[in-house]
């Protein structure tokens, strides 16, 4: 099941139900929570830790720790934004080099999102697509390079697509910061990027394909699901 498939499924099930069934240790129901979340989760978590093995570690013991408490999750916010603050709690943990308190409760819905350009789906073209790619590797590194204040943001409401307000309660900080924040990191990453590549159009650390199916796989299996 693609990224896309089960954000479909998610939606079309309801996620009431698909919870419901995930207490129960319904597969197909984890499965499509997972396959749904994974690559929000696995870019915020990279965009902590500038690691893919460390995110990706970060993502599975988020699912680890969420789905075995689930009674925990009381309906207040998405169950998308319950993962991510997870997933950030456990990233900071391992930034902090310390220990994650599990914090479990969310209060807030989900919100209008910011607005983003997408890049470009990939070409069938060898060659744009072996351009696409040079481009996004450069981006990635751009925004790898920018400091962890200005990343977060970066991350949180760009690529991520989260309000400004959503962002400002993930981080701990003042509307007014965000914004400041953004408009920083805006501007260092066109510095370092536009004047190498023009105008850029972001899809930065995709997740997806193998990479997508081989985490899942392991989450199920450390739940105790046959392989």
């Amino acid at each position: 099941m693609s990224w896309t498939t089960a954000t479909a499924a998610l939606a079309a099930t309801g996620e009431n139900e698909l919870i419901q069934r995930a207490k129960a240790r319904d597969e197909a129901a984890i499965r499509a929570i997972l396959q749904a979340n994974n690559r929000r989760l696995f870019r915020i978590a990279r965009g902590i830790l500038r690691n893919d093995s460390e995110a990706e570690d970060v993502v599975q013991e988020t699912y680890l720790r969420a789905l075995t408490h689930l009674d925990a999750f009381r309906g207040q916010s998405s169950l998308s934004t319950w993962l991510v603050r997870i997933a950030m709690n456990e990233a900071m943990g391992r930034l902090r080099g310390q220990r994650p308190v599990l914090q479990l409760n969310v209060d807030r819905e989900d919100r209008p999102a910011a607005e983003v350009i997408q890049f470009p789906s990939t070409s069938s073209d060898p060659e744009k697509s072996m351009a696409q790619r040079q481009v996004q590797t450069v981006v990635e590194r751009a925004i790898d390079e920018l400091s962890e204040p200005f990343r977060l943001v970066f991350i949180a409401r760009v690529i991520e697509e989260m309000s400004i307000e959503e962002t400002a309660d993930l981080l701990g900080l003042k509307p007014e910061t965000v914004k400041t924040r953004l408009h920083r990191a805006r501007a260092m990453l066109r510095e370092n990027v536009e004047k190498e590549i023009g105008p850029v159009l972001l899809d930065a650390f995709p997740f997806a394909g193998h990479r997508c199916e081989r985490l899942t796989d392991a989450v199920l299996a450390r739940l105790g699901f046959p392989a």
